[in-house]
């Protein structure tokens, strides 16, 4: 090969590198385009969704996964949760698994993370802190 058609084939194969690195930074876990392609419309599908928690809330209240799913919970403060089936009403706790929902009953010490699941019955099921009033999050399952 010339020199020349060495030089320009080092230049596109950079060039495809950068492009690639570039691709991967903008797709980061948890984003909607890293997300693609799984059947969800909150992030997820066949290989599951993921769900971040505050100091005291899901950042998100819902979340639809496809049926045979995981759930990612990810607890990004330094705080403690503990998810279990249920939900918060008027200030109060009510404790109950949906048919079908998979038994949750996950503590977080902070900066943590667990899989739930697998969900796979289709319906919609209640998740809740046991610890943060009000900290629902709503499980859908297609």
């Amino acid at each position: 090969m010339s020199n020349k058609r060495v030089r320009i084939l080092v230049m596109m194969l950079a060039t495809l590198a950068l492009v690639s690195v570039l691709l991967a930074a903008c797709a980061r876990p948890g984003s909607p385009e890293a997300n693609k392609g799984g059947g969800s419309s909150n992030g997820g599908g066949g290989a599951g969704a993921t769900v971040h928690m505050g100091a005291t809330n899901f950042l998100q209240s819902s979340v639809t996964i496809s049926k045979g799913s995981m759930l990612t919970l990810i607890d990004d403060e330094q705080v403690e949760h503990i998810i279990n089936n249920g939900t918060w009403v008027n200030g109060s706790p009510k404790t109950g698994k949906e048919p079908g929902a998979p038994t949750v009953n996950e503590t977080f010490n902070g900066g943590d993370s667990h899989d739930v699941g697998p969900f796979t019955t289709a319906g919609t099921f209640q998740l809740y802190c046991t610890i943060h009033t009000g900290m629902n999050l709503t499980v859908t399952v297609k």
